[in-house]
């Protein structure tokens, strides 16, 4: 993982980036992945190119820190506060943040928690507690703290102060992940967005390095000519800061335009979409491949998936849609980065159809399922039809599945893995696309055989019948198609019927 947030200095990481403005990054095209690459081999041999190998340790005494860092896991202990629920929650709360420790590149040592009302307001907890955690991360040569919630600067720095290791956040953990994962050029400008957001508040630093400023009979000379307002280096950092916040979304905002230009070209064309949605790891991408073939990167880890993919897929009857495989959500999903990867949720939210992938598996879909709603009412995707996907039936408790089909009466049973509903998963959501909103029967010469094959991509084909005057055509197509077939239209029919 990467360094604490109040441990970032600017003056290392960013001393070369005072004209952010004038860079642009140059990339050697021989170094781009193959479009036609879709099957995340490389991606994926590159993320298991470094693992720990149990009972296997070498001691160098002439290693770089870099070379060390990438030798060594972090090793961890996770702190939580139970405030509601009950202690079964408390756990799984738990047994999820050590997931994400462990896919950030970490091994965890201890997990202990608290039961509080609320987290304290200097410490987050107690300040007794503050001296056990100490405590046990002495005992265990601990590197870092995780908390399982998003401290206030001031929580931190305390923190850090009396337990004298780095402490991180739930969501500097999260952020963390994501940098790791995030693979395209827009997924990466939306995490750097997203850090330096988060950064920004946490900036910090001791004694003179604080100030500029000069004043009265200081060391080396200064004096006379030297004092005035001058500039903290906290200022001068965070000014930086928001110069490279202000670029990557003048950036993104080019970017979005790309995927809103995509996106109003499908629905010109009438194309329905449909977004895979879910919680993280709920097997969302494995869904895809199976659907369509795609072949993107699957992995038994927590958001494998940052950059979405969409692939264009007919329906049994020759309709064209699409289906967007998207970021994985999580309980408590900082807003940072509901904020940076808006443009990228735009495809839910704007999306035709919700395919809301469950984990059947785990200890607590229904937990899973709240906390994607919620995300969806935030990006305002609440109202749009939804059909629940309960994958890994083959792992899944049959009493949780009948549990999970009793509350909620419009979703299927599938698994990704043995290949077993996804004839019936496909079958819903095709039952589930929108159908044309006008009903009509048009007479199309010979000649415009393309109105024919438009008909057949985009429309609902009810009927064709080929007589001497041309192709009789029994359709249900969207207001913008019936407009360009006016006139072909025969009469006999009106809207809805």
């Amino acid at each position: 993982m990467t360094n604490a947030p109040d441990d970032f200095n600017l003056d290392d990481e960013l001393a070369d980036t005072d004209s952010w403005d004038d860079e642009t990054p140059t990339t050697d095209p021989y170094d781009e992945p193959d479009p036609e690459e879709t099957t995340g081999s490389m991606d994926l041999a590159e993320r298991h190119a470094l693992r720990r190998v149990v009972g296997l340790s070498t001691e160098l005494e002439d290693i770089t820190e870099v070379e060390y860092r990438q030798l060594r896991l972090e090793r961890v202990v996770l702190v939580g506060v139970w405030t509601e629920g009950s202690v079964e929650d408390a756990e799984n709360s738990m047994a999820e943040l050590a997931a994400l420790a462990e896919t950030a590149g970490s091994q965890v040592l201890e997990n202990v928690y608290q039961r509080r009302d609320k987290p304290d307001p200097a410490t987050y907890i107690g300040r007794g507690k503050v001296e056990g955690v100490r405590e046990i991360v002495e005992a265990t040569g601990a590197d870092t703290v995780i908390m399982d919630g998003e401290l206030a600067p001031s929580q931190l720095r305390n923190l850090e102060d009396k337990i004298k290791v780095k402490v991180v956040d739930r969501t500097a953990l999260i952020l963390d992940i994501f940098a790791q994962h995030a693979k395209s050029k827009e997924g990466q400008a939306q995490v750097e967005l997203a850090q330096l957001n988060y950064m920004k508040q946490r900036l910090r630093g001791w004694g003179g390095s604080l100030s500029r400023q000069a004043g009265g009979r200081v060391a080396g000379g200064a004096g006379i000519g030297s004092r005035g307002p001058g500039e903290t280096k906290i200022e001068n950092d965070r000014r930086r800061i928001n110069t490279k916040i202000a670029k990557l979304r003048r950036d993104l905002a080019g970017m979005k335009t790309t995927r809103t230009t995509m996106r109003s070209e499908r629905r010109r064309n009438a194309i329905p979409s449909v977004a895979i949605a879910g919680y993280t790891n709920a097997g969302k991408s494995s869904i895809l491949n199976r659907l369509t073939g795609a072949g993107v990167l699957v992995e038994d880890a927590l958001f494998a998936t940052v950059d979405p993919t969409t692939r264009r897929t007919t329906t049994a009857d020759g309709r064209i849609y699409t289906l967007s495989d998207t970021v994985g959500f999580v309980r408590h999903l900082p807003h940072q980065l509901v904020e940076a990867f808006r443009s990228t949720l735009e495809e839910v939210a704007e999306s035709d159809l919700i395919v809301h992938v469950v984990d059947g598996s785990h200890p607590d879909p229904e937990g899973q399922i709240s906390a994607v709603r919620e995300v969806l009412a935030e990006i305002d995707a609440k109202n749009i039809p939804e059909l629940i996907v309960i994958n890994k039936s083959d792992a899944a408790d049959p009493m949780v599945i009948a549990r999970l089909l009793q509350r909620e009466p419009h979703s299927v049973v599938c698994s990704a893995k043995t290949g077993e509903g996804i004839a019936e998963a496909l079958a819903a959501i095709e039952a589930d696309l929108p159908v044309g909103a006008v009903e009509l029967r048009v007479l199309l010469p010979y000649s415009r055989g393309d109105l024919v094959s438009r008909l057949h991509d985009k429309a609902e084909v009810l009927s064709v019948e080929h007589t001497a005057d041309g192709t009789l055509v029994h359709a249900r197509v969207s207001e913008a198609i019936a407009g360009e077939l006016e006139l072909y239209t025969l009469a006999g029919l009106t809207e809805g019927e």
